[in-house]
């Protein structure tokens, strides 16, 4: 292995962990599948600006690497005391936070899961991604209900002149140059896709960044009520899907910022009065434990005073704490654009 040098002004947590200590510890380590620490942290090296810079290529990378994995794991999901994550995926009920949709335009609730016995995207071969593909959807196939939907193949939707992932851009594009340097991009579009139920309230991607990412979404401020389609949905799918999941680092993911619960909860909330007041705004996604992103999504810019906002937090937490903490800052945030 050639020398790691990370650019001069490079401050990616990965940087800062990767001593030469650990990286002569870690050179030569491979996981069962061949990934290497090389292949790990080529996304940090190519990219300056990468805060993280380091992601894995199957489940075993965190153990394999976990001397470089922990440091980064640590100080990202700040406040954890010890590496060791409980999961509570159950049903939970919530007040309606705003009934008449006067500030929060919908809700959206999303997992990330890979699968026990493949590598993770960012390693996969095109063959690998064309089973794992047939075996999601065999499973998604036997949905039923308010479930049931169909499969939108991103190889083929140019041909599908009526396909929602266009008319309605529901679908996912390529990835950024981060996921690119990591190799999540291999191959693309090949073997990817969204299923969509009928009603358009649920949403499984296949082999974006993760092996799914399965969404629950409402135009609704319903917390429950999204949650609870989620929660079918992943007791559903693990019938016949075996997870990745480890008792240390719960769920796994491609990428470390994600392990854990792997959730995102959020809203889109219009603000316009904290809009002009972003420093009280900011107070409160302070304490607890938010953060904002913009209109359209990460690194993206507020648009018509509507922000996203959703749990920082994902390891160390349960997903109820989430949903708890999300709705009581929720609950503070209205309260405020009200008062003013």
């Amino acid at each position: 292995m050639n020398p790691i040098v990370f650019p001069k002004h490079a401050n990616s947590l990965v940087k800062k962990y990767l001593s030469q200590k650990v990286c002569t510890v870690l050179e030569h380590q491979k996981t069962d599948s061949g990934f290497t620490l090389a292949k790990a942290i080529n996304s940090g090296l190519k990219n300056p600006d990468s805060a993280i810079g380091i992601y894995a290529g199957d489940a075993q990378s965190y153990k394999t690497f976990s001397l470089i994995f922990d440091p980064v794991i640590s100080e990202y999901h700040k406040g954890v005391e010890t590496l060791k994550h409980e999961s509570d995926l159950t049903e939970i009920e919530l007040p309606c936070l705003d009934p008449e949709n006067k500030y929060i335009q919908s809700t959206r609730i999303r997992v990330a899961r890979n699968l026990k016995g493949f590598c993770f995207p960012c390693y996969m071969k095109l063959f690998e991604r064309r089973k794992l593909e047939k075996k999601i959807l065999s499973t998604l196939s036997s949905l039923t209900g308010n479930l049931k939907g169909s499969y939108y193949s991103l190889e083929l939707d140019d041909k599908e002149k009526l396909n929602p992932l266009k008319t309605k851009n529901l679908g996912f594009q390529k990835g950024d140059r981060f996921q690119d340097a990591a190799g999540i991009n291999s191959d693309f579009p090949k073997y990817r896709g969204v299923y969509l139920s009928f009603d358009e309230q649920l949403m499984v991607w296949i082999n974006e960044e993760d092996h799914l990412r399965i969404i629950s979404l409402e135009k609704s401020s319903d917390i429950s009520s999204v949650y609870k389609r989620l929660c079918q949905t992943v007791t559903a799918l693990n019938q016949s899907l075996d997870f990745a999941w480890d008792s240390t680092y719960g769920n796994l993911t491609s990428c470390p910022t994600n392990i854990g619960t792997a959730m995102r909860a959020g809203v889109h909330i219009q603000l316009e009065k904290l809009e002009k007041n972003k420093d009280i705004l900011f107070k409160l996604i302070k304490a607890y434990n938010l953060q904002i992103r913009g209109t359209c999504g990460e690194k993206t810019k507020i648009q018509n005073a509507v922000f996203d906002i959703s749990n920082y937090q994902r390891f160390g937490v349960s997903e109820s704490e989430i949903l708890l903490n999300l709705h009581a800052g929720l609950v503070a945030i209205i309260k405020a654009e009200q008062n003013l």
